[in-house]
């Protein structure tokens, strides 16, 4: 999470969306950077605003724009999947590398997901919504907006990126999830709606 304080910004640091990148590109610039623990680079927007936007906003005197960035559900799904695959998690018990992206969506969807399959919702981080949410797929308007709100130009690295692998989803498991993580697809259909 970065906080622009004179320009009243707050960027939420939602995982999988390319964060890791903003972080390394604008932390120089930034008035305060929250990069750990993962709980806390990771605030939800309740989070934010029920623990931290009082100290940072200086009790309501000066609020902050609060900025996230949310990715295609299953594309993002498919980069949690991707990235506990990788080999360095064999044998951890958050490692997919057993199991395929069917049975990795049927695990995320169950009760009681097992450890490889808790990677929370994008609609569940940005609940209470935000001032300016961007698509993942559109870097290049979120670019546009920080370098105005910002007043400098961004070069973004690559950093934190999945391994490639080609996923397919059965229509079966599509369709279940479609249902029951409605409210992320709903949200990124409002995304949609207005590119």
């Amino acid at each position: 999470m970065l906080i622009f304080w004179k320009e009243q910004l707050a960027i939420l640091a939602v995982p999988k969306t390319g964060t890791t990148a903003l972080e390394q590109a604008l932390t120089p610039f930034a008035d305060a950077a929250i990069l750990n623990p993962p709980g806390l680079k990771h605030c939800t927007v309740r989070k934010f605003r029920r623990e931290l936007s009082g100290f940072f906003e200086q009790k309501g005197k000066r609020p902050l724009a609060l900025c996230a960035v949310m990715r295609e559900p299953i594309s993002w799904l498919g980069s949690w999947y991707r990235y506990r695959g990788r080999p360095q998690l064999d044998g951890h018990p958050n490692s997919t590398a057993k199991v395929s992206f069917d049975e990795f969506i049927d695990a995320y969807l169950s009760a009681k997901p097992p450890e490889f399959a808790r990677v929370g919702s994008q609609a569940q981080f940005l609940e209470g919504g935000v001032d300016y949410l961007f698509r993942y797929d559109r870097p290049e308007d979120l670019l546009g907006f920080l370098q105005d709100r910002l007043g400098r130009s961004i070069d973004l690295p690559r950093l934190n990126v999945s391994p490639v692998i080609e996923l397919t989803l059965s229509e079966k498991m599509r369709s279940r999830l479609e249902k029951q993580a409605a409210a992320d697809f709903a949200l990124w259909k409002t995304l949609t709606r207005q590119a």
